[in-house]
């Protein structure tokens, strides 16, 4: 708790009242997707996701704090049509499940109160296509010829990254926050997170249990939760 305080007419100060310092949390919505999907064995939907904003609003380090918003960022699925690697038929992108179900999670979670998304945008490398691992395995134990489904998509995800660094910088700057938790497993972050640290913010950060988190990436958070 702070408390907010102003000159009177004789130059003494005059107590305006308490108010509580505030946080932010910023999803990269492509991890927290993931992880999601792999322990609830399906994709995640917006409840599921609120459902983790909770969670992480109740943990201990955090109970002196407001929440002020939840950011979500990502980048939506593309709408391209491009052939398919073997048989060269046309793969429409945005018929997808993966296409369909992103829309639909983006529509209902910017709908939720105290969330606001920031979306990067989904570029198809020029190659368009990328063999899977397991595809490879299968070749080397019983070479075959290839089939289409032993590829996925080559695509790469372009703004998220540069929105999550740029909104913590201003949060920061603008003295909105006094502490942010990022819910990511990326290193990436790690001068984003110095910046704000040297400006005075408290960095948590979630990993959501992703064992590949390096450890600079915790070195450079305040409190890491998993």
């Amino acid at each position: 708790m702070h408390r907010i305080a102003v000159l009177g007419s004789a130059g003494s100060k005059v107590f305006l009242g308490m108010f509580q310092a505030r946080f932010a949390i910023l999803f990269d919505g492509g991890f927290v997707t993931k992880k999601l999907q792999e322990k609830l064995k399906q994709p995640a939907s917006a409840d599921d996701i609120v459902a983790l904003r909770d969670e992480i609003r109740g943990h201990d380090e955090l109970k002196s704090y407001e929440l002020l918003r939840t950011y979500f960022y990502d980048a939506p699925p593309s709408v391209e049509s491009i052939p398919m690697p073997v048989s060269s038929e046309p793969k429409h992108l945005a018929e997808t499940e993966r296409y369909k179900h992103a829309q639909s999670l983006y529509d209902q979670l910017e709908l939720k109160p105290g969330f606001a998304l920031r979306m990067g945008e989904t570029r198809v490398n020029p190659f368009q296509w990328k063999i899977k691992q397991r595809a490879v395995k299968q070749l080397l134990k019983a070479p075959r010829e290839l089939v289409d489904k032993d590829f996925d998509v080559d695509i790469n995800q372009k703004g998220v990254d540069i929105r999550i660094g740029l909104d913590m910088a201003r949060l920061a700057l603008r003295d909105m926050v006094r502490a942010v938790v990022v819910v990511t497993g990326d290193s990436d972050f790690v001068p984003a997170f110095k910046f704000v640290r040297r400006e005075g913010v408290k960095v948590m950060l979630c990993t959501l249990g992703h064992k590949g988190a390096r450890r600079e990436l915790k070195a450079h958070a305040d409190f890491v939760i998993s």
